[in-house]
């Protein structure tokens, strides 16, 4: 326990810095609400014209406080692989890995201490425009079940933004990996479209990878929880968490070798 103290306390500290400017937190969480508005219009044309109020299983009401929960979660999202990034490229990645703390539990526990009030704050903001636009939302036990998975979700974002940001050992600049990374979490995750609407064998595919369980796991349990669900949603996060931290451990390892022997 002792040793966990010191990174719960980073965790602490990142937080209350994140309320330091709180013009800045409310400014960026009020992004959501032209986002949701843009996606209630483009919705809601989608339904009549298809001439139902029910596609797929998912009801206009449904499909926008998924993508509010969608949004909720990519908007809370740190810019962690950029920081290791310049982190790099500006030396003073030299000077975190001699401090005595474990380098990714510290960023993890910074990672999270950035995420959770901006994901409180563009749910606050998402959901009141949700609400004035298309009805009350969700029933509680959907908070209930999607807390769980939302903790898993940012796991496992960390791990992959990590080892992205760690791919700057080898060649510094990580844009290019981050915006292939955001296109597939748009796209086979659920983020713009949920994969209920996907014809079967694209949802096949999409759920037999992580992204959805990073998505369209948390904001389909936060419209439509139920036991099953979500015992599915958290073993397939559980399992890709463990393949994805043994990959980050082990990249890390051989990262900081790599920097040892070329960096001094």
């Amino acid at each position: 326990m002792n040793f966990l103290r010191k990174y719960w306390a980073i965790f602490q500290i990142t937080l209350i810095n994140s309320l330091a400017y709180p013009g800045e937190l409310i400014g960026r969480s009020l992004m959501i609400v032209p986002f949701m508005w843009i996606f209630h219009q483009l919705w809601k044309v989608t339904f009549g014209a298809a001439g139902t109020d029910i596609i797929n299983g998912m009801t206009l009401h449904s499909t926008m406080w998924y993508l509010m929960m969608a949004e909720t979660i990519e908007l809370s999202r740190p810019q962690l692989a950029r920081t290791i990034s310049e982190n790099v490229k500006d030396g003073s990645i030299a000077y975190i890995l001699n401090k005595p703390y474990n380098f990714l539990l510290y960023q993890f526990s910074n990672s999270m201490g950035e995420t959770v009030f901006r994901a409180v704050m563009n749910a606050v903001f998402g959901g009141l425009v949700v609400w004035w636009l298309a009805g009350l939302p969700p029933a509680p036990l959907g908070w209930v079940f999607a807390v769980p998975a939302l903790l898993g979700t940012w796991i496992m974002n960390f791990c992959i933004a990590c080892l992205i940001g760690l791919s700057a050992f080898l060649v510094e600049e990580v844009s290019p990996f981050m915006w292939i990374y955001q296109k597939f979490v748009f796209i086979l995750g659920g983020f713009l479209i949920p994969l209920d609407f996907y014809p079967d064998w694209l949802q096949a595919i999409a759920k037999s990878l992580p992204f959805a369980y990073m998505i369209y796991g948390p904001a389909k349990l936060f419209v439509a929880p139920s036991m099953e669900l979500l015992v599915h949603v958290l073993s397939m996060q559980a399992i890709w968490i463990a393949a994805l931290g043994a990959i980050l451990v082990l990249s890390y390892r051989r990262g900081v070798a790599y920097l040892t022997v070329n960096g001094g």
